[in-house]
């Protein structure tokens, strides 16, 4: 199972950008998936996490109403589309799948995470 996400990119305060996360060897299109951030020096953090139907969504309150997951489970894609980018959004963004429960917002509960993309966020 690998998850490579892409879309990193270094802007500016204000932009909006869009990370991809392509799975292959599975289809977790019935298990959660997620987004994860870590910042240098910085622990990892939770962003987001959304539905295998992509019905239920729940996000970090530092990205609420900015940041918005989505996926395309035809295409085994997950999305993290990112509006109002501010400096301390910059981290390595990972993708994460399949958590042990419903609701966890540590990267430890997500059996699969992916190998991280870079964002930077000049201001």
């Amino acid at each position: 199972v690998q998850l490579v996400e892409s879309g990193g990119d270094l802007v500016q305060a204000g932009d909006s950008l869009r990370l991809s996360c392509v799975v292959s060897g599975r289809t977790f299109s019935s298990r959660a998936m997620g987004w994860f951030r870590q910042a240098p020096g910085k622990e990892r953090e939770f962003v987001g996490v959304i539905s295998g139907s992509g019905h239920r969504k729940y996000y970090a309150d530092s990205v609420t109403g900015r940041f918005t997951i989505s996926r395309d489970n035809a295409k085994n894609t997950l999305y993290l589309q990112m509006n109002s980018l501010k400096p301390e959004d910059t981290a390595v963004y990972y993708c994460a799948a399949d958590p042990n429960r419903w609701g966890s917002r540590n990267a430890a509960d997500f059996r699969f995470l992916g190998q991280g993309t870079q964002v930077t966020v000049s201001s």
